[in-house]
Order: structure tokens, then sequence, then C-alpha cells
């Protein structure tokens, strides 16, 4: 008899927003020997990534790499590295992590001003624009993609008002880096935050990062006024603001840049993975990567339409690596996802908050989003909703999503 049933973890296929299915090439660039984090090929490992991040983020900014932590210690460096105790900061919210830009923010001392969207819708532009003008905050902080709606919030025009304002742009891009397109420049997005975990197919604890020059003087003149105090003999209760030292991009980018001052250890088996992960992204071709998620999102949502289930949200701005699908009267949600992971080893998501037994949310990201898993998906869902007692159409879920594959192969074959 096995005392550990947990070990070693049981097979399973990943169809939640994250964490998802980490791509095997990236399981065994992580067990790679370790090298020491100054040792010359692991430096250019190190500069050659970051030359990688700068194409998936879709950028020329010197800085772009990554944050040892999840993707929340992604976020919370660069809101503590822009944020200054009194400060206007702005958070557009329509979900659960619009509520963790406000949270990250507020403890950083920050007067945060919040404008809200029924969950399941996004914002038009112009509403952020507009509370721009009339706020005229130093830092806009938002989501890119909702996981916890499965809504992509549009970006067009946000970061040209920010610059008109004078704000800084900062954009949680953990659901979308990999698997949506992400235009920092172009959108004249500050500083974007990544995550690993999802579109990206890699074992969280990670948090790939971008800022601009923007960012970088704002930065500069902390650090000028910091060691100034420092010289003065000023002690800590004289400073104008207390960051945190492990998440201080300050330090992280004297790190990555070419000084390479020490300031941690680096996980050097994670930075193998993240490599790897990218180059993978890469390999592939970002407009390749976007089609290929589109691909099986329709296939997906074939598939649930053809089953009888009605899809939540807004549909003009869903996310395309995150579906949400109401959850049918007088069906135990909770008693369907245990089947789907007990019975078939599949699992999908519930949700928070407001949602929390009225969706499910199934992620379509990076590694499990492929044809095999989208239909292994909708067999088992079908076939636990049958031992549910709900009545569905047996079978046309998945006809109705093979008809998407069958048409996107004769497109392709021409």
């Amino acid at each position: 008899m096995n005392e550990h049933a947990f070990w070693p973890p049981p097979p399973r296929t990943i169809m939640t927003p994250g964490p998802v299915e980490a791509d095997p090439r990236v399981l065994r660039a992580m067990s790679y020997p370790i090298l020491g984090q100054f040792d010359p090929a692991f430096t250019a490992m190190m500069n050659e990534l970051m030359g990688m991040l700068r194409r998936l983020f879709r950028t020329s900014n010197r800085q772009a790499y990554p944050v040892d932590g999840t993707s929340r210690a992604g976020l919370e460096a660069v809101l503590a590295g822009v944020i200054e105790p009194g400060d206007r900061v702005l958070v557009p919210i329509c979900g659960r992590f619009g509520h963790l830009l406000h949270e990250i923010a507020e403890r950083y001392g920050a007067e945060v001003t919040v404008i809200e969207r029924e969950w399941g819708t996004a914002f038009d532009p112009e509403e952020i624009i507009r509370a721009i003008r009339r706020h005229r905050p130093k830092v806009v902080a938002l989501v890119h993609g909702e996981t916890s709606t499965g809504r992509l919030q549009p970006l067009d025009g946000i970061g040209a008002a920010c610059r008109e304002y004078d704000a800084l742009l900062v954009v949680d891009a953990v659901a979308t880096i990999g698997g949506v397109p992400v235009n920092t420049d172009d959108w004249q997005l500050d500083a974007v935050v990544g995550g690993t975990q999802k579109c990206l197919s890699v074992p969280s604890g990670m948090a790939p990062l971008t800022y601009n020059a923007r960012v970088e003087r704002l930065l500069a003149g902390r650090r000028r006024i910091e060691r100034g105090l420092r010289s003065a003999g000023e002690g800590t209760s004289a400073r104008p603001y207390i960051r945190s030292n492990y998440l201080d991009l300050c330090q992280l980018q004297d790190y990555w840049g070419p000084e390479r001052l020490n300031h941690h250890t680096e996980m050097t088996a994670m930075l193998y993975g993240l490599y790897e992960g990218v180059r993978i992204v890469l390999e592939e071709g970002l407009e390749a990567r976007f089609r290929r998620h589109r691909m099986h999102e329709r296939a997906l949502t074939a598939g649930l339409a053809a089953m009888g289930l009605r899809l939540f949200g807004d549909p003009s701005c869903k996310l395309p690596v995150v579906t949400c699908v109401n959850i049918p009267e007088g069906i135990d949600g909770e008693s369907v996802r245990s089947m789907l992971l007990d019975a078939f080893g599949i699992e999908i998501a519930g949700s928070f908050g407001p949602l929390k037994g009225r969706i499910w949310r199934i992620g379509t990201m990076g590694y499990s989003c492929n044809m095999r898993n989208v239909l292994l998906t909708l067999g088992a869902l079908e076939a636990a909703l049958l031992r549910h007692g709900m009545r569905v159409p047996a079978g046309q879920a998945v006809q109705a999503a093979m008809d998407v594959y069958a048409e996107e192969q004769a497109v392709q074959t021409g």
C-alpha cells in the first residue's frame, strides 16, 4: 500500500486558465546540469533570453527580463517601482485580477481611484481615457486578459492618452503573453508583466516583464534621491518611500545588466525552462501561435454550443484562451468538475466572487491547447452531464469540433 497516494502526481489533462501542462521540452530543459550564475555560459544565456523576451513582448525596450517569483511577484515589482505614497493610481476593474492590482497599489501607499464594470464585460477604451482626463493619475494599472471572467480588455488609444497626461500605463498580460497579441511598443505600454504558467507552458515561478525608458527615468530619479539621503546620513524614517529589496527593479536591472551586480542567486532550472519555453514560442512564430489558439477556441466553443451549453459574458470581448460556460440550471457544477477529474483525469476551473458556482472556465493555453485535449474535454463533459441527468445530444459536441478542424485543414491545404 502506498503511504503517499499523492506521489507520484497522477496524470492530468489540465484545461484550466492556468497553470497548464508544461511542454515536455521545457521539463527536459529544467533537468540540465546547474551552472553558476556568473558562469559565462549562463550569462550568455541570460543575454539571449532578454533578446527573446523583447521579441515576445514586441518591444525595443532595453529592460526585458524575468523576476524570480510567480506572476504576482512581477506585478508587485513593477507597481512597487513606480508608486510612491500619495501617488494617484487609476485601476479599471471588471474581474478578480483588477481587484488584485488595486490591493497591491494600495499597499504601496497609492491613492487609488477605481472604475468598475460588470463582470463578463470589458471597458470601452474611451471610458478609461475619460477617467484619465478626469483624475489625472500618475499610474494606470489594468488587466489585459481577465481570466476570472474570460474577457480581453481592448487597449487601443489608452497608451496615447497616458502619454498626453503624463501617466504611466502598467499592464497585466499574465494570461495573454504568448497566446494573444501583446504589442508593447505599438500600444505605447510603459510596463508589461507576463506569466510563465499559462500560454508559455512553463511551470509557475517566474514573471517575465518589460518596461521602457519612461519607467527607467523614474527609477533613476528615485535612486538618486535614495543615494543622496544615505550620503547625508538620513535614516529610513526620512526616506520618501520604502521599497522591497527582493523586488527592487533598480537592483534587478543591475543584476540583468552588463555589470551583473549580485542581487540574488538566480533560479537556474527555472531560467532554463523559461528560455526553452520562449524559444518554443518563437520557433512556432507569434502569428502562427495566435492562429492556433484561435482555432482551438473555435473548435471548443462549437462543441459546447452543439452540446446545448451557453457561453458566459459579452462575446465582443471574449478572451481567446479562456472560455467561460454557464453552468446549466439544476446541475451541480462542482460535482461535474469532480467527475471530470476523478473519472477522466481532466481538470477545468470554477470561478470566484459573484461568479462562484455560476460558470466553468476552460483554458486553451500553450501546450494544453491542442486537438486531443479539446476533443477529450468535450467528450468527457458530455458524459459527465449525462450522468448528472442533463439531456445532451450524444456525440454532437465532438463532431462539431471535428468539423472545425476539418475546415481549418481544408483552408491550410488550399
